[in-house]
């Protein structure tokens, strides 16, 4: 990210390459992208629009206003933009993800699954969609699905707090409380806050 300094001062070189070409999509777009980090989303909006309006091909752009219509609570929106995305760009594994992650925030469970699956089909690395495919399956009362979601975002990604934390939820689920309680240790261990309410209901199942 750029200091504020260096960002206004970016913004201003992009100004000046639009006064002379209005149809730049590029400068709009890397302007965007610096409005939206200075935290000015309106802005950043109105250059996103002008980047996609100039540019057939700018998926980007798209992927961008999805995420600034995330921070604003439009989660409609957000839906709009990323299908937009992969629109132009179908092997674009993010913006499935996005749209995973947005639809399963809306209870649109199957439809979030059908999303993330395809993020992780495209990309197996995103570990936020292999996290919110275990929320999705458990939102749809598919355990069994999530807890073999989760066993394979573990191992995929060890480190991973949050896929320890949700895999524990999906465990507690299954009345496991012994691997519920080793998966939530693990995020403990690892600078997760679990729950505390999911802390307090497997305490009485600790071994002494």
């Amino acid at each position: 990210m750029k200091t504020p300094q260096a960002a206004v001062e970016f913004i201003e070189e992009q100004k000046k390459i639009l006064a002379d070409n209005s149809e730049c999509a590029s400068s709009s777009y890397n302007m965007g992208v610096a409005l939206m980090e200075q935290g000015k989303l309106d802005e950043a909006i109105g250059a996103f629009n002008d980047a996609i309006g100039n540019s057939g091909r700018m998926f980007e752009g798209w992927v961008n206003l999805g995420y600034i219509y995330f921070k604003k609570g439009d989660l409609n929106r957000v839906v709009e933009a990323n299908l937009k995305a992969i629109e132009i760009e179908p092997r674009y594994a993010r913006g499935y993800a996005n749209l995973g992650f947005a639809y399963l925030q809306m209870l649109r469970t199957e439809e979030a699954i059908d999303a993330l699956n395809k993020a992780i089909e495209l990309n197996p690395d995103i570990v936020q969609a292999w996290s919110n495919l275990i929320n999705s399956y458990l939102q749809n009362d598919d355990v069994a699905k999530a807890i073999d979601t989760g066993e394979k975002l573990v191992k995929l990604a060890p480190d991973f707090a949050l896929g320890h934390n949700n895999l524990a939820s999906a465990y507690f689920n299954d009345d496991n409380y012994d691997k519920a309680i080793e998966h939530m240790d693990r995020a403990v261990a690892l600078g997760f806050d679990v729950h505390p309410e999911l802390l307090k209901r497997l305490e009485p199942h600790r071994k002494a």
